[in-house]
């Protein structure tokens, strides 16, 4: 589902030069109390098109920065900018922005057709015009039918596609979505994601996409920003942010991740020695460590380690480990170990006629390739 938009030179949007900004923040920073920076000093470009998520956990200033773009909130310092030109000080309804919320914040009593020609009177668009864009719009989420209907008679999936509608109604070039998925059950939300990636990119809308969920952000985005502490931490395509994380922040908040502890030993171009804690040592690819004797943190993801020898190269690491756990989960199996010292290591292999099934106490050799295994900051 992963489409990257691409410019004229037929290159990622990721290459983008700040000339082909469409949305940008320059050196913004927000504070409520002129003390603690909720936001700091962010710097962020996206070209016309794209769609880009802002992951974090709570408080991490994801959300601070879509209330910003969206006018609701003011920078205390820098410059958000549209299109080419600044918007600090446009107020929210001049922006020409469409906006999904997690509560849908539709008016309870009006028709589902008044919902959406709201935006449209507000913009004095004739009667005429507005009966087509509110049909095609239904159309588009495939509502035709509801347009009769008050929000109180729909479900929550259906009220959820009647306020994206509403967002897109007015054909913003830019749509921002704050957490519009949390209310629903699993099997609605996954639909519901794969529905809002496909009406963005057929109608090449730039989207800006709020969540905590590292999945749903993985899942839908074209470049993911990692938001921890008012900073971003990376921000890079869905699978460079999983297979190639920057620090161990973004290693243990996307997917699921294999730490064990040492010290940097020594350190040749692309490759390090790492000295664990219980005096083993391995190879990795020094990511965020400098020199010998840093203290590190050793990234390693469950589905690349293997207890089938045969399908590992000759420079393979191995390790001796205990199993403590096994859970079965249908199409995958998954593994709790205990490796150097970590009694919360991972590992999942394919449910296949020849998947290896361990039981709790067992003794095993586990191996990975030494280009699988990050040394990233303690």
């Amino acid at each position: 589902m992963n489409r990257a938009a691409k410019d004229r030179t037929g290159e990622p949007s990721w290459y983008m030069s700040n000339d082909a900004a469409f949305v940008e923040f320059q050196r913004v920073q927000k504070s409520y109390d002129g003390e603690i920076l909720v936001v700091k000093d962010l710097n962020l470009s996206m070209p016309k098109g794209e769609f880009l998520t802002m992951l974090g956990p709570s408080g991490s200033g994801k959300t601070t920065c879509l209330m910003m773009l969206a006018g609701f909130e003011t920078a205390t310092h820098g410059e958000i900018m549209l299109d080419g030109r600044p918007i600090n000080n446009i107020p929210p309804h001049k922006r020409g922005i469409g906006m999904v919320f997690q509560n849908y914040a539709l008016f309870p009593h009006m028709t589902v057709a008044e919902n959406l020609a709201f935006p449209l009177e507000v913009r004095n668009i004739g009667k005429d015009a507005r009966e087509e864009k509110v049909k095609r719009a239904l159309d588009m989420v495939q509502m035709g039918a509801f347009g009769s209907r008050r929000p109180a008679q729909l479900s929550g999936g259906q009220q959820q596609r009647i306020a994206l509608a509403r967002a897109l109604v007015f054909e913003p070039e830019l749509v921002l979505m704050d957490e519009p998925l949390g209310a629903l059950d699993k099997q609605l939300r996954e639909h519901m994601q794969f529905e809002i990636t496909r009406l963005a990119h057929e109608l090449g809308i730039t989207t800006v996409y709020v969540t905590h969920d590292q999945t749903e952000a993985l899942t839908m985005s074209d470049r993911v920003a990692v938001f921890d502490d008012g900073r971003i931490q990376q921000l890079a395509p869905p699978d460079l942010l999983y297979e190639e994380p920057e620090n161990s922040f973004v290693a243990q908040f996307i997917g699921e991740n294999n730490t064990l502890e040492g010290v940097v030993k020594s350190i040749d171009g692309d490759s390090c020695v790492v000295a664990l804690d219980d005096g083993s040592e391995i190879d990795a690819m020094p990511v965020n460590v400098k020199a010998a004797g840093e203290r590190t943190k050793v990234s390693i993801r469950p589905e690349r380690v293997e207890f089938n020898k045969d399908r590992l190269h000759a420079d393979a690491h191995t390790l001796k480990a205990t199993v403590k756990e096994f859970i079965y989960m249908g199409d995958v199996f998954r593994f709790r170990l205990s490796v150097a010292g970590n009694d919360d290591f991972i590992i999942k292999t394919r449910n296949a006629p020849d998947a290896v099934r361990l039981s709790p106490g067992q003794e095993v050799e586990i191996g990975w390739l030494a280009k699988d295994c990050r040394a990233l900051d303690a």
